[in-house]
């Protein structure tokens, strides 16, 4: 739906402090009065063009996961594919903690612009790079120090945990330079520059495209070769990221400790929410891995290609929380309650016209799959089990996506955490011992995606009623 512009801002531009983030982040009408990109147009338009490059970012994102997995695959070692399904869960909460720094530069980015306070928004852009640069540091070393404890408490064991260890101490130093990259491209985006932050991410997918078989093969280096493929690939989304706010955009401002101290609270307040929501998806992976692992290296091996097949598949659902986040924001800095609404329908519509097409691609494609990646009898079976019949249940947490953008923009981040945490414990741990009990490797699969289908259709639910009182009030 199209509404009119909003009212021009009355705050003037100090001189010497304007940057290209006004004409990236906001339009010109007939007038010549500015307005905030989002305010107006076709909401699902909007949608599409975001979801859509930001979607591709992150194919570009996960691509450099399933690009090493395909290339040591051809080494035609069982251990190494079961080592690739346990630090495949720990890289899916490295970057999930990635994710989470990127959805509160922004929120808090977007709703600045959407307020038409554009040096507002320039400083925020920087604080939230240093903020998110500071914590993941912390964050990374943590997990560093405690790797062999966790592999072995996911199950890994002898020669798959060494694999597993010295895969991840290449990787995980990184974390850092991924976190910035990736809160780096959500204030592109913020900014209404969708376009730069995607060749932030299919830079480094080219990168590593190119480094893993020249690592892997020809200097014989294995699992530590793709590692280091992937560790380069993140230094050039870091180059890349910089210069497309620092260069292209001109984002330029003092470092204020107290406006640093100041902008600390709003970003914590949509972050730490927006972290642990977002690990939930991860930790609730690691138990399905702990519960997969009795049954040997074959199913591991099958969850690690699932683990990686889905993202690709689904990378316009993943992406649809860091994409209409800043179509929420805008309007809500803007006062357009209606949009917002309009913004959630889209959002919901475009999400199911594209499970079913992920649904149909897959089942195509299953055997074909199997066959790349070396897979043969249980865990061949396994994998086109899940791409048969149990696709369209984890399309459906795309809803859970939409309704976290609209929680952590509304002020309500909270209700993002508790629902997540409740699909990663409750939505599976119950439903996956079920399942194991009765059907094995089969049930268990079944039993995490219907537990997580069911408490996606709640979560939409809990978000309908929530902004619908919000417009009731306006």
């Amino acid at each position: 739906m199209t509404s009119p512009p909003p009212p021009a801002s009355t705050q003037k531009e100090k001189a010497g402090s304007t940057s290209s983030l006004d004409q990236s982040a906001k339009g010109s009408n007939e007038k010549g009065e500015r307005k905030a990109k989002f305010l107006t147009g076709s909401t699902m338009s909007h949608i599409i063009t975001m979801t859509l490059t930001s979607a591709i970012g992150l194919i570009a994102i996960f691509s450099v996961d399933f690009v090493d997995f395909f290339f040591l695959s051809q080494l035609e070692d069982t251990a190494i594919q079961a080592a690739l399904g346990f630090t495949g869960t720990l890289l899916f909460a490295t970057t999930s903690v990635g994710i989470g720094f990127a959805i509160a530069s922004s929120a808090t980015v977007a709703k600045a612009v959407g307020e038409e306070n554009f040096e507002k928004a320039n400083r925020l852009v920087i604080n939230s790079l240093i903020y998110t640069g500071l914590a993941s540091c912390i964050i990374g070393f943590c997990l560093f120090i405690s790797l062999p404890y966790i592999l072995s408490v996911l199950g890994a064991k002898e020669h798959v945990l060494e694999l597993s260890k010295s895969y991840l101490q290449i990787l995980v130093p990184t974390m850092p330079i991924l976190a910035i990259s990736m809160a780096a491209g959500a204030c592109l985006r913020a900014l209404g520059d969708p376009m730069q932050a995607l060749y932030i991410y299919v830079g480094g997918a080219f990168i590593n495209a190119g480094l893993d078989p020249l690592l892997i093969f020809t200097f014989n280096l294995g699992m530590d070769g793709a590692a280091i493929a992937s560790a380069t690939a993140r230094i050039g989304m870091l180059c890349m990221s910089l210069y497309g706010l620092l260069i292209i955009h001109r984002i330029k401002t003092k470092t204020n400790f107290l406006k640093l101290k100041q902008d600390l609270i709003p970003f914590s307040y949509i972050a730490l929410p927006a972290i642990l929501t977002n690990i939930a998806s991860p930790i609730g992976n690691g138990y399905v891995t702990y519960a997969l692992a009795p049954f040997g290296n074959a199913a591991v091996a099958s969850w690690a290609i699932i683990a990686r097949i889905l993202p690709l598949t689904f990378a316009g659902i993943f992406s649809l929380s860091g994409a209409v986040g800043p179509i929420i924001g805008q309007n809500l800095g803007g006062k357009r309650y209606d949009r917002v609404q309009q913004t959630l329908y889209d959002a919901v519509k475009f999400s199911t016209i594209y499970v079913l097409f992920a649904w149909a691609l897959l089942a195509l494609a299953a055997p074909t799959i199997c066959n790349i990646m070396e897979l043969e009898g249980e865990a061949a079976e396994y994998v086109m089990f899940y791409c048969y019949w149990l696709i369209p249940g984890f399309g459906m947490i795309g809803y859970m996506f939409t309704a976290n953008a609209a929680f952590n923009n509304l002020g309500k981040a909270h209700y993002s955490t508790w629902l997540n945490w409740t699909r990663a414990t409750l939505g599976t741990v119950p439903f996956v011992i079920v399942g194991t009990y009765y059907f094995g490797v089969y049930g268990l699969l079944s039993g995490q995606i219907i537990g997580g289908a069911l408490t996606a259709f709640l979560s939409l639910y809990i978000c309908h009623r929530l902004v619908k009182k919000l417009q009731e009030k306006d």
